[in-house]
Order: structure tokens, then C-alpha cells, then sequence
């Protein structure tokens, strides 16, 4: 399942909120999917349904279905003859946990907007919190999601950064670093909205300097669109853009079309997440909740059924090994 810019502007309604939308309820899931055989029937239908059953070896779509019973034998390729299932696929390799749980999981992470956290899915689903902790960065890594035919933004775009860590004022005195107040500890983040479809992109950043800034706008935003920015001196100098800032150190954050609101927006509900679901976020991992975020955002029009299914299919092909996962950076962090 692909879905395109037009499909976006397509969902555009004038009634409050997203109630043009088709929800789907969890007692709604459990009917449609009552037991692991229908749950897999449902993700091969997803998974395989526009480029066709192919092996989770090699790729090749010579294949066919085996008149054995065991389940690991279930198709078997007539170009490597190997064995295989939809489990072969990268992004499940090695899985125990059952594909209904894998759907119920999605739809969990999908539905809850400020995030969920591993406890309540090793809860719910009756995983072990390492399990449930472990499937939800493998699913955030397929979350990354943009429509397929939108490359960068353009039109009216609004730029921000914003800084996530703990208040120094907050921490016990053995983990204060005493350097200064405001960002001091913290971790910078780029963000950029477009306006028309409220696509967003979000990106951990080693700085928030000029250089930095202006190479994140040149990599998300087409040249000659227009950017509306704070007052921050890195965002001066914009070259082939047509670029308009507010000035909120002097209590100005509207000027006719000029503002950051909804990018900021953004940030808020980030945050809450943060603060209400999540408590904390290590440097290491911040970037896979970014990702959640905004590939939440980002097909927040579609129904949530369509949804479920649009993670799937960008979930093909990716992998994320625990021990990738679990390895401690050189900082430590």
C-alpha cells in the first residue's frame, strides 16, 4: 500500500478534526482477525499483495505453496529452493512472537498519538517487556513514512528547532554539568512542516549553527520555496529561498502569513509524549521516536486500517538486529 500527495489533499475536509476518517475500534481487530491463521492470511495479503509472493531469500517470485504442514515449510522457491514464510523477511527474521500480536502492535502504536510505552504493550499483548520494547523499534524503523511521489517540500514551509533533555535545575547535582542554562545538556532538533498536506520531517542534529541549519533546509526543501523561520540569526542568508522570520524575543508570533506555529505544534505533542508516556529518551534512541512522531503525522488522514497496512508494506525489506540495537555508542549515550 503506497499513497501519494493527492490522496492527502483528497482527505481534506472542513468538519472538525480528522471525522472523515475510517476508525477502527480494537474489539473491531480481534473480530477480523480471530486466530494466527487468518492474521497471517491478512499480512501475506499486505505484505505481498502489489509485487506478489517472493522469497524471503533471494527475492525471486518463482514460488509455490507446499503440501507440507509444518509451518516453517509453508512456501519453497523454485529458483533457490529454499523454505520460506512472510516471517523470512528481513524486518520479522527470527521472530517468535506471533503475527496477530505483530497487527495488534501496530495498531496500538498507531492509535496512540502521544505514544505507548513498551510496559503497556508486554501487558497487553502478554510479551516480555524486552520483546515488546525490541518489536516496537523494529516497527518505528518502518515508520519513516513519506508518499511516495513527495521527494522534498515545497510551497509555504515552516523551519524550526527545538532541544530535548532534562531541565538543569531538574537533575540531582552529580549529573549537572554546570556550563550555563537554556540548551546546555540538551539535544538539538530540526523540524520542517509543509504546510498544504502538514507533512513533517524531524532530524537530531549535532548543532544548531548556520551550516548545519542551512544543509538540513537544502536537503528537506526545493529551492525557491517559501520558509518561515524565527528570529534566529543561523536561519540569515537563505539563498534561493524566499524566506520570512517572526521574532518571538519581542513577543511577535503572527505576522500575516509569517509564523512557526504549526511546526511548533508539532514539537508540543512530541513532548507531551515525552513527558506523559515515554519519561525519558535516550540520546542513542531519540532519532526512532522522531520517526514515530512524524510517520504518525504523516498518514494521519488515512484510515486507520490503511494505516496498519501502509507501515507493513514500508516495513518490507528493513532490519534491525537486537545486538545493532543494544550497541552502546562511543560516548556512552
Amino acid at each position: 500500500m503506497c499513497y501519494t500527495v493527492d490522496m492527502i489533499r483528497a482527505r481534506k475536509s472542513n468538519a472538525p478534526g480528522l471525522s472523515f476518517r475510517v476508525g477502527l475500534t480494537y474489539d473491531d481487530l480481534i473480530e477480523m482477525l480471530p486466530d494466527e491463521a487468518t492474521a497471517e492470511r491478512w499480512f501475506e495479503q499486505v505484505f505481498w499483495g502489489q509485487t506478489g509472493r517472493h522469497c524471503g531469500h533471494c527475492g525471486a517470485t518463482d514460488t509455490f505453496r507446499t503440501a507440507s504442514d509444518l509451518p516453517s515449510k509453508k512456501y519453497r522457491c523454485r529458483t533457490c529452493g529454499k523454505y520460506f514464510t512472510v516471517k523470512t523477511d528481513p524486518f520479522l527474521q527470527g521472530t517468535h512472537i506471533p503475527l496477530s500480536k505483530w497487527i495488534k502492535a501496530i495498531y496500538l502504536m498507531m492509535t496512540s498519538l502521544r505514544g505507548i510505552p513498551s510496559m503497556k504493550i508486554h501487558r497487553d499483548l502478554k510479551i516480555t517487556q524486552k520483546s515488546a520494547w525490541f518489536m516496537m523499534h523494529r516497527i518505528r524503523n518502518g515508520m519513516d513514512i513519506f508518499p511516495k511521489d513527495k521527494e522534498k517540500f515545497s510551497g509555504e514551509v515552516e523551519v524550526d528547532e527545538t532541544y530535548i533533555g532534562g531541565k538543569e535545575r531538574n537533575k540531582h547535582a552529580s549529573k549537572k554539568l554546570r556550563a550555563g542554562r537554556g540548551a546546555v545538556g540538551k539535544v538539538a532538533v530540526m523540524g520542517v512542516r509543509e504546510r498544504e498536506t502538514g507533512l513533517v520531517k524531524a532530524e537530531v542534529v549535532n548543532d544548531t549553527s548556520r551550516k548545519t541549519l542551512h544543509g538540513f533546509i537544502r536537503r528537506n526543501v526545493s529551492i525557491r520555496s517559501q520558509i518561515y523561520t524565527d528570529e534566529a540569526h543561523a536561519y540569515k542568508k537563505l539563498i534561493d529561498y524566499h524566506h520570512e522570520s517572526v521574532n518571538h524575543s519581542k513577543g511577535e508570533f503572527v505576522r500575516g502569513r509569517a509564523h512557526t506555529n504549526s511546526i511548533e505544534s508539532f514539537w508540543a505533542s512530541f513532548k507531551r509524549g515525552l513527558m506523559g508516556s515515554y519519561f525519558n529518551m535516550s540520546h542513542q534512541h531519540l532519532h526512532r521516536y522522531f520517526i514515530e512522531f512524524y510517520g504518525r503525522n504523516n498518514i494521519r488522514t488515512l484510515d486507520t486500517l490503511v494505516q496498519i497496512s501502509v507501515i507493513i508494506k514500508n516495513m518490507v525489506g528493513t532490519h534491525l538486529p537486537y545486538k545493532e540495537l543494544t550497541k552502546v555508542k562511543p560516548n556512552g549515550k
